[in-house]
C-alpha cells in the first residue's frame, strides 16, 4: 500500500517536470527590478509618514543605500508632490456612495548630490475605480487598502525604471 503512494508521488513529480520543461526553454523568468547605476540615494520632500516613501525606501534598500542627506548621495530624488485621494464618483439619489476613485500622484525630480539635474521632472499618476456598498463597508475598506498597495507598487516599479535609465 505504501509503495503505491511512493510510485504515485514519483509519477506526479515526473509529470510536473515534463510540464515545466517548455517554460524553461522559452526564456520565461520572473519580472525583476532593473539594476541601478549608483550606490547611494537620498529621498526628500515626502509628506510626513508617507506610505509611498516607506514602500520606495524598502524597495530601494535591496540594491542601494538610502542616505538621509543630499551631501552623502550619488542621486537625490526631490519629491514635489506626493498625494493620495479618495473621490466619490457616483452616488444614488439618496446620496449613498456607489463608486469611488482612488488616486495616487507622485511628482519628482532627479538630481546629483551636488544639485545638477539628471532628468526632467516626472509625474506619475494612477487612478482606480472601486464600487462601494455601505452594507459591506469593512470588506470594501480592505479591498481599498489592497488596491492602494498595488497602486504604490506600480509607481515604485515605474520609479525604478526611471532610476535605471539614469546616466551618471
Amino acid at each position: 500500500m505504501q509503495r503505491r503512494h511512493v510510485i504515485q508521488g514519483w509519477a506526479r513529480g515526473a509529470a510536473g517536470l515534463v510540464l515545466a520543461l517548455p517554460l524553461a526553454g522559452c526564456g520565461f523568468q520572473l519580472q525583476r527590478r532593473p539594476a541601478l547605476a549608483f550606490s547611494r540615494i537620498a529621498l526628500t520632500g515626502f509628506v510626513p509618514r508617507s506610505p509611498m516613501k516607506a514602500e520606495l525606501t524598502e524597495a530601494l534598500r535591496a540594491q542601494v543605500v538610502v542616505v538621509p542627506s543630499a551631501a552623502q548621495a550619488d542621486v537625490l530624488m526631490r519629491v514635489r508632490e506626493d498625494t493620495q485621494q479618495r473621490v466619490v464618483v457616483a452616488s444614488t439619489s439618496a446620496s449613498q456612495v456607489r463608486e469611488i476613485q482612488l488616486r495616487l500622484r507622485l511628482r519628482f525630480g532627479l538630481e546629483t548630490g551636488a544639485g545638477r539635474p539628471l532628468a526632467p521632472d516626472a509625474e506619475l499618476f494612477i487612478a482606480r475605480d472601486l464600487s462601494y456598498n455601505e452594507t459591506q463597508a469593512l470588506a470594501k475598506e480592505h479591498e481599498e487598502a489592497q488596491i492602494l498597495r498595488d497602486m504604490r507598487a506600480d509607481i515604485v516599479l515605474q520609479v525604478f525604471r526611471r532610476l535605471a535609465a539614469l546616466k551618471l
